[in-house]
């Protein structure tokens, strides 16, 4: 059967972009959430690597992967300095990186998030960051003055009820979460003020989720461009959902963007209005010799693929390089991974596929910013 994204042009992005959790803490408590398969801090300090659990604890917090991932570290909070400064110059040095994407955790609850942007813009990185939206309005206008790019905002509903229903009980209140969002709406009338991109992350479960979905897209479609992300969990429901709310809205695909070097892919769809819109999903993309004899190298097991690097702060300890937060075993020191053979796998892996999908699609690759 013809596929009509077949004939969709094609624009492929050598990925060049490093997640840096920069703090653990985080106001709502997500039932969904991997918190970039590290362990909640709050929740296991004091216990050894063998002890830690991903189920919520006094927090209600949740870190999915954790029984699995052989995580070995609890996150720090990464200051604003020059041991920061040193720890991007040396992945950008050995690694091309040309994008932060600060994530956590809540990172608008970071107290010097201002300050981490400067450092990165100081190196000369473009600087973007994943939110709840529950401190942007407080934090954005020093944020933009450093030098914030974009915001990426997670939206789980458009009323009090629907953000409570994916929360931990402890938070699972609908006044609570109401305050929430009057904060995300805050947030993205700050951002967009202060001339920040925003775009709205609205993952899609299945098809109890496509009602909501589009209340969404009617409610910020119009302030932030609005991207659908597929459950990571999906069995295919997921994408049918994303299906039914493109053909409710008429939205037709005018280009595909895959990122060379990770698994992110997305196509961008244009609606009746003019309005545009993305769906986002994972392409099977594994890292050919990491990858190889993992125990979830699978088309069931493995939810993200290889998706980038991250760096992490281990408490009291060094700063970290993972690829994968399924397997969180793998991450290593920044001394150790810069010099590491798993650094040219990388590094050569991205190169060479944007040489291949590049020939593939007979389009140029160009160099953009994803996350």
């Amino acid at each position: 059967m013809h596929d009509p994204l077949d004939d969709v042009p094609v624009t492929v992005v050598p990925d060049r972009t490093l997640r840096v959790k920069i703090i653990d803490a985080c106001g709502l408590a997500c039932t969904f959430c991997h918190n970039e398969g590290t362990p909640v801090a709050t929740d296991n300090t004091g216990r050894p690597p063998d002890a830690y659990t991903g189920t919520p604890g006094r927090s209600g917090r949740v870190s999915i992967y954790l029984a699995t991932n052989g995580a070995g570290f609890l996150p720090q909070r990464i200051p604003a300095d020059t041991d920061f400064a040193l720890a991007l110059a040396a992945v950008r040095g050995s690694l091309p990186i040309n994008e932060v994407h600060f994530t956590g955790g809540e990172p608008t609850l970071h107290p010097d998030l201002p300050g981490l942007i400067r450092i990165a813009r100081r190196l000369d990185l473009t600087v973007g960051l994943t939110s709840n939206g529950e401190n942007g309005a407080a934090v954005l206008p020093a944020c933009a003055e450093a030098g914030l790019d974009r915001i990426n905002l997670s939206v789980f509903g458009t009323t009090p009820e629907e953000l409570a229903a994916v929360q931990a009980p402890r938070l699972a209140s609908p006044r609570l979460a109401a305050r929430k969002l009057d904060a995300l709406t805050d947030t993205i009338e700050t951002a967009t003020r202060h001339g920040v991109k925003v775009s709205a992350n609205i993952v899609i479960p299945d098809h109890d989720h496509v009602e909501r979905v589009l209340r969404i897209i009617e409610q910020h479609g119009r302030d932030v461009v609005v991207r659908m992300l597929v459950n990571l969990e999906d069995d295919g429901a997921s994408l049918a959902a994303m299906r039914e709310v493109l053909d409710h809205l008429g939205a037709v695909p005018d280009l595909r963007v895959i990122t060379a070097g990770a698994s992110d892919q997305r196509t961008r769809y244009r609606l009746p209005d003019g309005r545009t819109l993305y769906a986002k999903s994972i392409r099977p993309v594994r890292l050919p010799e990491t990858c190889t004899g993992c125990r979830f190298n699978n088309d069931r097991d493995c939810q993200e693929g290889y998706y980038g690097a991250r760096m992490y702060r281990a408490t009291n300890g060094p700063f970290m390089i993972g690829v994968c937060i399924q397997r969180m075993d793998l991450c290593m020191t920044l001394g150790e991974f810069v010099m590491s053979q798993r650094c040219a796998e990388v590094r050569n892996f991205r190169d060479d596929e944007a040489a291949r999908l590049t020939a593939l699609h007979n389009t140029p690759a160009r160099e953009s910013n994803r996350s």
